[in-house]
């Protein structure tokens, strides 16, 4: 059944397209990636440090160490191991604070490689070895780090040179201890030109996962619209922030991909195929603005169904209620009055959404407005008259189409026809979440759920929070969760008519409530934004099943 999850992604001048320098010539999922693998580098050189300590520290004694082992312990293994082992714990802890700030963690890392790479340089050069040919441990490092952890070419060249200086400067050190080595050109060049010779490859890697990027950039492009970075996956595809590429204009993209339809069985596809057409339609009849606006919609040459929608700056109202609790009555009643809008036109023109909760509806900025409704997700629309045998599969095969703590009683027993009424009760259980913070029924599964609504009585919403609610608000919510259909409000117009006179006058929640709410809570989202789309905070996408 239709979901949508909240997905919050602020973008500031740390995200891979505000970055300078490495993150910002690499796709935003690349460097994603790379900030997890800098996670993984420090883990595993956390692991390997831990294996030398134990492997010097205790078994070697008891096997007997001899020879050159027996100068290098435990001067200077020892303090080399621990402090490897402290870079390596402390790489471990800012890749995992520092995930926002995608530059900042390359930088650490880069300092990382090439302390790294001076204290294997010391170890190796602690005595050093006869003139010989011999590749320095070093050249692994240098040339598998970049491949692990990507950067720009420019970027890997430089730290690389630099670490692989770490040679020179571990072998200078060895020479001021007054330990004696062959001085002659030959020796230096055996023991220095495979670590710059490495140093130089490992440009190569960095620039194959560019050009993959650049080929993933221009794959990312439909039509007009610019595909830049993943707000969400599931099931059916995925949900993207994108921006015209003439207009500058951000949009969330939902994308079904032609390989998901290809893998999907046969009646799976068609369900999806269907919900994004019908998504499209009933989108693009609509004209209120409390109705969630779409500018594009089709079939790219891949054979990818996308849908092109505004972006919105604010949070559901499922997320509003769980993390700032029950809301006062006459913010409630503003709320769900501009969903009636939306749905009356909705209803008017003969189409039922079927699938109103708290996480389709969004209350968000909108020009110099804050706490606009925009309803969501018209993928379970449904034309009145449309044929019960087409539609009875639509969300998916063997299911019901709607969400159960917010379902209709004759959407749960199937016995009468629904019409636009299941949108009133479902309204019902949202103003019923609002005031409460609490759902209708509560049960332990789907099924018991839907049982009690369609048999259970719900308490008064003021029965069960301590916030003061009119009686008159009461009774309303309480007549949209009527059993029967005829004894609910007639109409979504009907709906707010009534809630503007359950709070009285002078009530009602005022545009100066508003912003001081949002100021405090959503300093972010409480005043335009600038002409640039740089720092925008994105709340929520339009995706069926996406997750976070």
């Amino acid at each position: 059944m239709a979901r949508h999850r909240l997905l919050r992604r602020r973008t500031t001048g740390a995200t891979a397209q505000g970055d300078s320098g490495s993150a910002q010539s690499l796709p935003s999922e690349v460097v994603q990636q790379t900030c997890h693998r800098v996670w993984a580098v420090g883990l595993v050189a956390t692991g390997l440090w831990t294996f030398a300590l134990v492997m010097n520290g205790l078994v070697a004694p008891m096997l007997g160490s001899h020879g050159m082992m027996a100068e290098l312990w435990p001067y200077p293994m020892l303090p080399i191991g621990v402090t490897g082992l402290s870079l390596s714990l402390l790489l471990v802890f800012l890749a995992g604070h520092l995930r926002d700030r995608p530059q900042l963690l390359l930088d650490v890392s880069a300092g990382f490689q090439v302390l790294l790479c001076l204290l294997v340089a010391l170890v190796s050069q602690w005595l050093p070895p006869p003139i010989s040919p011999r590749i320095s441990w070093l050249c692994l490092l240098i040339v598998t780090y970049p491949a692990i952890v990507p950067t720009s070419p420019e970027r890997t060249l430089a730290i690389s040179l630099l670490a692989a200086s770490m040679e020179p400067v571990a072998l200078g050190i060895t020479h001021l201890r007054g330990t004696t080595f062959p001085h002659s050109a030959l020796y230096l060049a055996w023991d220095f030109l495979p670590t710059y010779l490495a140093a130089l490859i490992s440009v190569v890697p960095s620039k194959v996962i560019r050009g993959l990027g650049q080929q993933v950039k221009r794959a990312r492009e439909l039509g007009s619209y610019r595909l830049e970075e993943v707000l969400g996956k599931g099931g059916m595809g995925e949900v993207y922030r994108a921006s015209h590429q003439m207009l500058a204009r951000p949009a969330a993209v939902k994308l079904i991909r032609s390989e998901v339809l290809v893998k999907s069985d046969p009646e799976h596809a068609r369900v999806m195929v269907e919900r994004f057409r019908r998504e499209a339609q009933a989108s693009a009849s609509l004209r209120s603005p409390h109705t969630i606006n779409l500018y594009d919609f089709g079939v790219a040459s891949d054979g990818t169904f996308f849908l092109v929608m505004e972006m919105l700056e604010g949070l559901d109202l499922e997320t509003l209620v769980a993390r700032f609790g029950p809301q006062p009555a006459d913010r409630t009643v503003h709320l769900i009055n501009q969903a009636c809008e939306s749905l009356e036109e909705a209803h008017t023109r003969g189409l039922i959404h079927r699938d109103i909760k708290p996480s389709n509806i969004f209350a968000c900025r909108m020009g110099l407005a804050v706490d606009f409704v925009k309803v969501l997700d018209f993928g379970l629309v449904k034309a009145l008259g449309e044929g019960e045998k087409q539609d009875v599969m639509l969300t998916a095969p063997n299911a019901t189409a709607g969400t159960p703590a917010y379902m209709a009683p004759e959407m749960v027993l199937g016995t009468t026809r629904v019409d636009h009424r299941a949108d009133i009760y479902a309204l019902g259980c949202v103003a019923y979440w609002l005031l409460t913070g609490r759902l209708v029924f509560e049960a332990p599964n789907a099924m018991q759920v839907m049982i009690q609504h369609a048999n259970a009585v719900p308490l008064a919403p003021s029965a069960r929070v301590e916030l003061p609610i009119p009686p008159a608000l009461d009774a309303v919510v309480l007549s949209c969760l009527a059993k029967k259909p005829d004894d609910r409000p007639r109409s979504a117009r009907e709906l707010a008519t009534r809630l503007g006179a359950a709070i009285g006058e002078p009530g009602g929640w005022s545009q100066e409530e508003a912003l001081r709410w949002w100021e405090r809570h959503r300093p972010e989202s409480a005043r335009p934004a600038p002409t640039s789309t740089t720092g925008l905070t994105l709340e929520k996408t339009l995706g069926v099943g996406w997750t976070q």
